[in-house]
């Protein structure tokens, strides 16, 4: 699952919310499993390392395709890499004296700047196929878990301040679209 050279993509421009209907609506599924996938993919973690981030669905660099890449610690802080095509995600029972839910900080490359609270599940799963259409998944804890939701979420068409409540929502774009106002809303 891991790809050798994963940064040596192409970095692409992040999407910010409401330049690009592509972040807004569920994406495509994957049916072509090839050469551009792969660059994809490379372009998708050089794209995340530019922007400083933990994990980024395609969307959010303006493909219309269900993949997402993950380079983000988990709960005992173990770096969860990788990368999963057409996820499916499935929330775990927490184990021994773990939480079930967690509320953290949230925050997205495509709202730049702010962070607010959101509860995610502590315990999480995708499943999935990767860039050779083999099956693959990633199991996650703590703020790895929350990356994998995040990115699904995207993929959905859900961008993390669309769980939040309208007032909330419309303060932090207005907070990233800075003083010019260049996030539009």
């Amino acid at each position: 699952m891991r790809l050798p050279g994963r940064y040596d993509g192409v970095a692409r421009p992040i999407v910010t919310y409401g330049s690009n209907p592509v972040l807004h609506r569920r994406c495509a599924d994957v049916t072509t499993f090839d050469r551009d996938l792969r660059h994809l993919v490379l372009d998708m973690f050089a794209s995340m390392q530019a922007a400083d981030g933990v994990g980024l669905a395609a969307n959010q660099i303006g493909v219309d395709a269900r993949v997402f890449v993950i380079d983000c610690p988990d709960a005992h802080g173990n770096d969860v890499v990788g990368y999963v095509c057409n996820p499916v995600l499935t929330i775990l029972e927490p184990l021994d004296d773990e939480p079930e839910v967690e509320r953290t900080e949230e925050g997205c490359l495509s709202v730049p700047g702010p962070y607010a609270e959101l509860d995610r599940a502590f315990r999480a799963r995708v499943d999935g196929v990767d860039a050779h259409g083999d099956p693959t998944s990633i199991e996650a804890t703590g703020m790895a878990a929350r990356c994998l939701q995040h990115e699904v979420d995207h993929l959905d068409g859900t961008v993390y301040v669309d769980r939040l409540p309208a007032e909330q929502r419309e303060q932090l774009l207005a907070e990233a679209a800075g003083p010019q106002g260049d996030l539009p809303a």
